[in-house]
């Protein structure tokens, strides 16, 4: 599958070409394995998005999804919300706490 235009951080250049296809194509690319859980967390981070035309620091959107946000960092192994928007098609986030 031929990726859409990228940018150097690895995020869609046009959010409008996003498709779950895309998203997992993008982890894959990346060398990112994604897991169910993983996955869940990025439809909600789209769920989020759509409702809010925001992205969610952390904090706020482990309280959406109903997570602890220390497990999300274990599970991400890094700030979850970086990769969470990127596979998502989603602007990178302005605050990564």
């Amino acid at each position: 599958m031929e990726l859409p235009q990228r940018d150097g951080d690895g995020y869609l250049v046009d959010m409008g070409a996003w498709t779950p296809e895309i998203g997992r194509a993008m982890a894959a690319a990346d060398g990112v394995e994604l897991d169910d859980s993983q996955w869940e967390q990025i439809l909600k981070a789209r769920q989020y998005y759509d409702e809010h035309a925001v992205v969610p620091p952390i904090r706020k959107f482990a309280k959406y999804i109903g997570q602890d946000q220390k497990a999300m960092f274990k599970q991400w192994m890094s700030g979850p919300m970086k990769p969470i928007t990127k596979y998502g098609g989603l602007p990178k986030p302005t605050v990564c706490v």
